[in-house]
């Protein structure tokens, strides 16, 4: 079964059933920022996200019934590395968005830190979240 058919079969029972994927603490280098340094060298953002998909009534320990978060991890890898970002929030909107092209994602809630700002701070960040049917 093609990846267009997968995502196209999706069983009547698929609206009642739920269940979470997720990704923590992915760390990978950007080209984020809107100040001039920060469009000449990496830096390093963490990304971290959840989402909703439906669950196949069956599973039946089959990888094609699932969400696949090794596909998630080569969308972000393509998303982050695709060009300059001027904004966090543009990263992690097109993040969300990128997960939900897989139509099994209904939700998808991304955070994204840039941990190299402040010396005082961990990190700074913003987190959204985004769906396929707006609330």
């Amino acid at each position: 079964m093609s990846r267009t058919e997968k995502l196209a079969a999706l069983p009547a029972t698929a609206a009642a059933r739920s269940m979470k994927v997720f990704i923590r603490d992915l760390v990978l280098p950007a080209r984020i920022g809107v100040h001039q340094h920060e469009r000449v060298a990496n830096q390093r953002v963490r990304i971290n996200l959840e989402l909703t998909c439906t669950e196949h009534a069956e599973i039946d320990d089959d990888l094609d019934k699932v969400v696949n978060y090794a596909e998630i991890m080569t969308g972000i890898r393509y998303v982050v590395g695709a060009g300059h970002i001027n904004l966090v929030e543009t990263l992690a909107d097109r993040i969300a968005q990128t997960c939900l092209e897989d139509r099994r994602v209904l939700e998808a809630k991304v955070r994204v830190e840039k941990l190299d700002v402040f010396k005082e701070a961990e990190s700074v960040g913003v987190e959204i979240e985004r769906s396929r049917n707006p609330r």
